[in-house]
């Protein structure tokens, strides 16, 4: 590695592997109109859920209408050419709270997701407590102005991101932790990659290219 070089960050690089392993339109950055700022139209038949996850993190009652200073990303988004398209998030440390972990015994039991929530959430009672503070720990109203309101925001939106795309036909949502991503040569993570993906609700077979 040469002077003032430094390795890509989780996101990026898990976005280099997937425009390798998928047959697939690989965009970042990007998010459909009805995510952008949820209420209850947009989350149609998951609103109850989503509102109690709300309720749960706040102690309050979620509007029904979104602020319009609501707006967020999804990390990666894959269209597949058979028309299907798949959100893809890359974790980092601080997804993994105290927040995080209050959220997943409110998911609907027959949801589908594309990584094992079990993983996520054993990850994130372990880490409650020591959750990055600062700038990760600000308030963020209007939704969630007190303290700590930061993890509450990113936990809440979490949870969105795995309950509401499947409303408009899209796949299971993937996550991948940083604690998942390889190392080794560029080779080596991609078949690594392909490897986790392979499984219920993940990427579709067909369309993961082989190592």
């Amino acid at each position: 590695m040469s002077e003032g070089s430094s390795a890509p960050r989780p996101q990026q690089l898990v976005t280099n592997l997937l425009k390798e392993i998928l047959d697939a339109e690989v965009q970042t950055e990007v998010c459909p109109p009805w995510l952008m700022r949820p209420g209850r139209a947009e989350c149609g038949q998951v609103w109850v859920p989503i509102a109690a996850i709300y309720h749960a993190l706040t102690g309050q009652a979620l509007p029904e209408v979104a602020p319009p200073r609501e707006r967020r990303r999804i990390d990666i988004v894959a269209r597949y050419p058979d028309g299907r398209t798949q959100a893809f998030e890359v974790d980092e440390r601080q997804h993994f709270t105290g927040a995080r972990a209050t959220t997943f015994p409110l998911y609907p039991p027959e949801v589908a997701l594309g990584y094992d929530k079990q993983v996520w959430w054993t990850r994130s009672r372990d880490l409650t407590g020591r959750e990055p503070g600062g700038g990760f720990a600000r308030a963020c109203p209007p939704l969630f102005p007190q303290r700590g309101g930061r993890h509450q925001q990113r936990a809440f939106r979490d949870a969105l991101a795995d309950l509401v795309p499947p409303q408009y036909g899209w796949l299971p949502a993937v996550r991948i932790g940083d604690f998942q991503i390889p190392a080794g040569t560029a080779t080596e993570q991609a078949t690594s990659l392909r490897s986790l993906l392979q499984r219920k609700d993940g990427p579709p077979p067909q369309f993961l290219r082989s190592t």
